[in-house]
C-alpha cells in the first residue's frame, strides 16, 4: 500500500498521493445549476485528507446533454462563479479540482432537457425507460463542440485544475466511435473517429495549459450495442496525438449495460481484468482503475499486475471519506467498508432524492458537535436504527446503553449479505458493528427492554428501534404446513425439508430466497399477489437476480397470484381471477411483508415518559432509512 502514498506526476501537476475520486453523480445541486451549501459540504468531506485529484459530478458541455435535473452547469452565464465555489473548497483541503465535461447524448433525460435527446443517429436509450433520440444536424454538432471549447475556458477560469473529457460509457463520443450505433452518412459517418478528435481539440483549444484525463470504457459489455475494441483503438491513439495525460477506466454503458456501468457488487472480476490489460497494451499513457476498488486486496493485485498507475475510490469514500487517511494510517479495521449495493446511492438518485449510503448518514451533513446537555439513553434493539441511534448519540456526548434481545447486533441487516450476489455486504455490516461497539456504547445482549431494566438504569430518554416482525397471512390449512418464515430461514432456526418449496411473497427478500433455494437444485414455486416482483428492490439488482433465476430450471414464479388453501393433496391458488391446483409442498416460506414490531407495553409506559419509536418499529422501509432514523434522532438531542 504504501507506493499509493507516493507522489505522482500527472501533466505538471504532482499529486500527494494515487488516488481519485471519480466523477459520482450526487444530486445536490439546485435545479438552475447554482451550487448548494449540501455540495460543498459534500465535496469537503471527500477532499479531507483524500485523494489527491477530486473530479467533480459531471457537467454537460450543453444544456440539451444533461442528464440529471441537479447536476451542475457550465453553460450558464453565473456557471464559472458557481464552480468555482466547489474548487475552493477543494483547494482549502491541499487538493486538486478536476471538471468532468461530457455531453449525454441518446443518454441525456428528456425530462430535463425538454425534448427529445440528439444522438448520431436515430437510437434507443433502453436504460432511459426506451427514449428514441434524433440524429443529429451538423449545424448542432457545431454548437457541442462550441460548448467543450467554451466549458474548458470556463474551467480555467473557475481555477480547475485538470480537465476530464468523458469518452466513454456510451455517451456522446462513445456514440460517434460506435459503429453499431453511428449510422450517418456525411464526414462524422465516414470518419466516426471525427467528432471525438475535434472535442478533444476543442477542449484543448479551450485551456491549453490545463492537464487533461479521458474517460472510457474498458469494455462496455453489451455485445450487441456497445463499441468494439477496433472502435474504441483510435480513441486511445488519439488521446496520446492530442496530449491527454491519463486515461480513466470504467466498464459498462450507460444505455446498455448499467449494471457494469455501476460496477454493481455481484459481477466478476475477470472482464475488469481482461479489458484493462486490454488498454495497458495499447496505449503508453497512466491509467486511472475505476469500479470497486475499496477493498486494498484488490487494489494491490491490481498494481501488481500493472493494471493501474492511479486508482479511483468512488462509492468507497462515500462510505468512508476518511478510507484513504485509514489506510495509510494502517487502521484498516476502522474502516467503513461500502457493500457496491447501490441502494443508498443510486436507488435514491434514480428516486430523485440526493445521493446517500446505507452506512454512512453523514455524508453532504455537517459534522455532529458535541451537547451541552447529555442525558443517560436506553436504546431497544440492535439493529440498524438502534446500532446507528448508539453510535451517534454516543458521539454526541450523551451516555448510551444498547440492549439487544437475542445474542447478536445487526437485526435483518445481519442477514442481508447472505442473499445471492451481496457477499460484498458482509464487510460493511461487520464495519458498522465495530463502529458501535467502539463508540463508547454499553451493550447488552441477550436482554429485552422491559419495565425492570429501565428502573435499573433510569434512563432520561428510551429510544425504541425494536423493528419489524414477519407478517403471517391468513391462509386455510397454512397451520398443517412445515412453515418459516423469511428471517427464520436466514438464520437457519428452521431447516427447510423436502425438495418441493413453496415461497409466499416476491418483493425483495422473497426473490433472493427463491434465487438462493433454485441455486441450491431445489424445485421453487414463488407466489406474489400483485404484478410487480421485487417490490421498491434497487433496479439493477432486481433486473440482475431475475436474469439469473431466468436461467433456473426448477423455479417457477407466479405474479398475481394469491395461495387460497392448503389441502392433504393440492395448494389452491387464484392467478388472475382463476382458480388453479398445486402439487403439494414439503415446505413454505414466508417472505409475505414485515409489520412494525410491538409498541413499548403500558409498564414501560408508566416506567418513563419519554419515548422515541424509530427505524422499522416506527414504519417499515429499508435500511437507508432506518440508519438515517437513528442519526436524525442524535441531531434533535
Amino acid at each position: 500500500m504504501k507506493r499509493m502514498f507516493e507522489t505522482f506526476k500527472l501533466g505538471e501537476l504532482e499529486l500527494v498521493n494515487r488516488f481519485v475520486f471519480p466523477p459520482v453523480k450526487i444530486g445536490r445541486g439546485n435545479p438552475d445549476g447554482t451550487v448548494t451549501d449540501r455540495q460543498l459540504t459534500f465535496y469537503q468531506q471527500i477532499a479531507r485528507s483524500g485523494p489527491g485529484v477530486v473530479i467533480i459530478e459531471p457537467v454537460s458541455v450543453t444544456a440539451d446533454g444533461r442528464e440529471h435535473p441537479k447536476q451542475p452547469c457550465i453553460h450558464l452565464p453565473e456557471s464559472v462563479g458557481e464552480l468555482q465555489k466547489i474548487v475552493d473548497v477543494i483547494h482549502k483541503e491541499a487538493r486538486f479540482a478536476c471538471l468532468h465535461l461530457n455531453h449525454g447524448g441518446a443518454a441525456a433525460n428528456p425530462k430535463v432537457i425538454g425534448h427529445q435527446p440528439k444522438a448520431p443517429s436515430v437510437m434507443t436509450c433502453v436504460a432511459r425507460q426506451g427514449n428514441v433520440s434524433e440524429a443529429l444536424i451538423e449545424q448542432e454538432i457545431e454548437a457541442i463542440l462550441g460548448g467543450y471549447k467554451s466549458a474548458a475556458q470556463k474551467a480555467k477560469q473557475a481555477g480547475f485544475d485538470l480537465i476530464e473529457i468523458q469518452g466513454g460509457h456510451g455517451f456522446l463520443i462513445s456514440q460517434f466511435l460506435n459503429g453499431k450505433l453511428n449510422k450517418r452518412e456525411d464526414r462524422y459517418g465516414r470518419d466516426r473517429s471525427l467528432f471525438a478528435r475535434e472535442a478533444l481539440s476543442a477542449v484543448k483549444q479551450g485551456a491549453p495549459e490545463i492537464p487533461c484525463i479521458l474517460r472510457i470504457s474498458g469494455n462496455e459489455m453489451s455485445p450487441e450495442f456497445g463499441i468494439s475494441q477496433e472502435d474504441l483503438l483510435p480513441l486511445l491513439k488519439l488521446a496520446e496525438e492530442s496530449g491527454i495525460d491519463a486515461i480513466h477506466v470504467g466498464m459498462g454503458n450507460a444505455c446498455f449495460s448499467p449494471p457494469w456501468y455501476f460496477h454493481h457488487t455481484s459481477l466478476p472480476d475477470k472482464p475488469q481484468i481482461d479489458a484493462l490489460a486490454w488498454v495497458r497494451e495499447h496505449t503508453t499513457l497512466p491509467l486511472i482503475v475505476a469500479g470497486r476498488m475499496g477493498r486494498k486486496e484488490k487494489l494491490i493485485k491490481f498494481l501488481d499486475q500493472n493494471l493501474g498507475d492511479l486508482v479511483a475510490l468512488g462509492r468507497p469514500l462515500i462510505a468512508d471519506p476518511d478510507l484513504i487517511e485509514k489506510w495509510e494510517k494502517g487502521m484498516y479495521e476502522e474502516v467503513i467498508y461500502c457493500g457496491y449495493c447501490l441502494q443508498g446511492c443510486l436507488h435514491r438518485m434514480k428516486s430523485g432524492e440526493p445521493l446517500g449510503c446505507n452506512l454512512n448518514p453523514e455524508i453532504g451533513l455537517p459534522e455532529l458537535t458535541f451537547t451541552s446537555n447529555p442525558i443517560k439513553v436506553l436504546i431497544a434493539g440492535g439493529g440498524p436504527a438502534g446500532m446507528s441511534a448508539a453510535q451517534y448519540m454516543s458521539r454526541r456526548g450523551h451516555k448510551v446503553t444498547l440492549a439487544e434481545k437475542t445474542g447478536h447486533l445487526g437485526g435483518q441487516f445481519a442477514l442481508a449479505w447472505q442473499a445471492p450476489g451481496k457477499e460484498k455486504m458482509k464487510e460493511g455490516f461487520e464495519s458498522i458493528k465495530r463502529s458501535v461497539r467502539s463508540s463508547g456504547t454499553s451493550i447488552l445482549m441477550n436482554r429485552a427492554v422491559d419495565a425492570a431494566l429501565i428502573k435499573e438504569i433510569q434512563p432520561d430518554l428510551l429510544v425504541w428501534a425494536t423493528g419489524a416482525v414477519q407478517n403471517i397471512p391468513k391462509i386455510k390449512g397454512l397451520d398443517n404446513q412445515h412453515v418459516m418464515t423469511c428471517i427464520n430461514y436466514f438464520r437457519e432456526k428452521k431447516k427447510v425439508k423436502g425438495s418441493r418449496i413453496l415461497v409466499i411473497g416476491v418483493g425483495q427478500v422473497g426473490l433472493e430466497i427463491t434465487e438462493k433455494l433454485g441455486k441450491e437444485g431445489y424445485d421453487v414455486v414463488a407466489v406474489e399477489i400483485i404484478d410487480q416482483l421485487g417490490g421498491a428492490m434497487e433496479m439493477i439488482t432486481k433486473k440482475l437476480a431475475l436474469m439469473r433465476i431466468e436461467q433456473l430450471e426448477k423455479v417457477t414464479l407466479m405474479p398475481q397470484t394469491a395461495v387460497k388453501e392448503f389441502k392433504a393433496d393440492s395448494v389452491e391458488v387464484e392467478k388472475d381471477g382463476e382458480i388453479l391446483s398445486l402439487k403439494p409442498f414439503q415446505s413454505v416460506i414466508l417472505a409475505s411483508g414485515m409489520l412494525s414490531a410491538p409498541e413499548p407495553d403500558d409498564e414501560i409506559k408508566k416506567a418513563i415518559a419519554n419515548i422515541e419509536i424509530i427505524g422499522d418499529a416506527r414504519n417499515v422501509q429499508d435500511t437507508f432509512t432506518a440508519v438515517r432514523a437513528g442519526y436524525e434522532l442524535a441531531c434533535k438531542y
